[in-house]
């Protein structure tokens, strides 16, 4: 198991360096010049050819390319990622824990919709295979998987905050009430995704032999369902919860301008428009070492509770 571990730290180190590389220099062969953008977004009125390339100084832009990432390298280690262009008196890092916190509490309700919603669902579909309730939810998966967010969460704010008037349309001033419909719409999915993997994992388990073995032992149906195949069929569900982590963080950029929600997702479409380049760059590079940390933590996880994979590590 340390063994293992290990081997999954040193492989996650390169991977994060190439991360970092690909984002400096996707930002850096855009074709606009960073010091012109940042004295354009400042409202300088006239850009001079000697202001150009005092701005230029000032930002390290005049260096060899490979010397600027490294130096941006070691400044972002150190959770010094640069001065927004669009607020010279705010860090990028302060504007991004002002938005993260947002962006985590949507993240985190519809996580909690994830789990608990799929999990009984995609059982009782499994158990009750070719069933109406089990037709009804794969004809819901279908839908859906095939409706884009952006879509659901306007068709949710028609239907709910319009015409029914029960929840506020956008923003958070009401508290977790305002953050119900962004969540469902976030988490929805998500759902539909988790409800196949656990449905199609236990119709695979129910054809296994250990469950015509504990039939005939006698045990009860309802102990080799829930003890036994349900069991068994979260182990391979384990990772995929943990990468659905980032990826709820990551989905909420296109909920979050749906309904005007000032996390992360709104912050990153402002910089865009903005160019502000470093907040652009530091959004990119901490959603990358989001996916790489969860996915480490939880191929640990499942081969500390998969049997099959600590015996093949061993």
């Amino acid at each position: 198991m340390k063994k293992y571990i290990i081997n999954r730290l040193l492989t996650a180190i390169p991977l994060l360096l190439a991360i970092s590389f690909l984002c400096f220099v996707f930002i850096n062969i855009i074709p606009s010049d960073p010091a012109e953008v940042a004295l354009r977004v400042n409202q300088v009125a006239v850009i001079s050819d000697e202001l150009l390339e005092k701005t230029r100084e000032e930002m390290g832009l005049n260096d060899p390319f490979f010397i600027r990432y490294f130096n941006w390298l070691a400044d972002c280690i150190q959770l010094d990622f640069g001065i927004s262009y669009v607020n010279p008196q705010r860090t990028v890092l302060g504007e991004m824990t002002r938005s993260l916190p947002n962006t985590l509490m949507l993240a985190g309700i519809s996580f909690v919709l994830v789990i608990f919603l799929s999990l009984p669902i995609g059982f009782f579909c499994a158990v009750y295979k070719d069933s109406w309730f089990d037709k009804i939810m794969r004809g819901f998966i279908f839908m859906t998987t095939a409706m884009p967010a952006y879509w659901v969460g306007l068709l949710l704010m028609w239907i709910v905050s319009i015409k029914l008037d029960l929840l506020p349309t956008s923003g958070i001033g009401e508290g977790l009430k305002s953050l119900v419909l962004p969540s469902v719409t976030v988490a929805l999915t998500y759902i539909s995704t988790f409800i196949r993997l656990i449905r199609n994992n236990m119709l695979d388990n129910m054809k296994q032999d250990y469950v015509l073995y504990a039939n005939v032992r006698g045990l009860k149906q309802k102990d080799i369902l829930t003890k036994h195949i349900l069991r068994n069929s979260l182990h391979t569900c384990v990772v995929a919860v943990g990468m659905s982590i980032p990826q709820l963080i990551s989905g909420t950029i296109v909920v979050e301008n749906v309904f005007a929600i000032p996390g992360l997702g709104t912050l990153c479409i402002e910089s865009i428009f903005n160019r502000d380049y470093p907040i652009i760059q530091t959004y990119v590079l901490f959603i990358g070492v989001l996916f790489v940390t969860f996915n480490l933590l939880f191929d640990i996880v499942q081969c500390a509770i998969d049997p099959k994979l600590r015996k093949e590590e061993a």
